[in-house]
């Protein structure tokens, strides 16, 4: 998992700090998607950046990033409906979530269209097809 978190780093230009990555199942990450973002059923991933406490200077703590979250219950259906490995669709889950983490999101129309370019980029690096071309089965 640390070689797609630095692929994703990599593609977005930018430097990876400290990352907690938590695997948990369908019920806790239901509840944290429902606490966090007011949608009460389970998700792939939840990304949450760190934010420097105010009155800190910017080097007082190392350089942390946040913490992602992945449902593996999820991660396995979806890679089986999707017709992925599941190998593959973790690295786009953990790609997705250090996206995140820099910054990047899917609100709209093109930031969804530049974060899923640097996917598929920091993907194809690793040896992963394009996450969003799926083949039928």
């Amino acid at each position: 998992m640390h070689r797609w978190t630095l692929a994703a780093a990599e593609a977005a230009g930018g430097v990876v700090g400290d990352i907690t990555l938590r695997i948990v199942d369908d019920e806790e990450i239901r509840i944290l998607n429902r606490d966090y973002r007011g949608k009460d059923k389970p998700t792939n991933v939840l990304s949450f950046p760190f934010d420097m406490p105010e009155g800190l200077p910017d080097d007082a703590i190392a350089p942390l990033l946040g913490d992602i979250i992945i449902c593996a219950d999820v991660v396995r259906r979806e890679a089986a409906e999707q017709n992925k490995t599941v190998e593959a669709h973790w690295a786009h889950m953990v790609v997705h979530g250090v996206l995140h983490l820099l910054g990047y999101d899917h609100i709209d129309d093109d930031d969804a269209e530049q974060m899923e370019s640097l996917e598929i980029l920091a993907l194809a690096g690793q040896g992963f097809p394009d996450p969003y071309n799926s083949l039928p089965p």
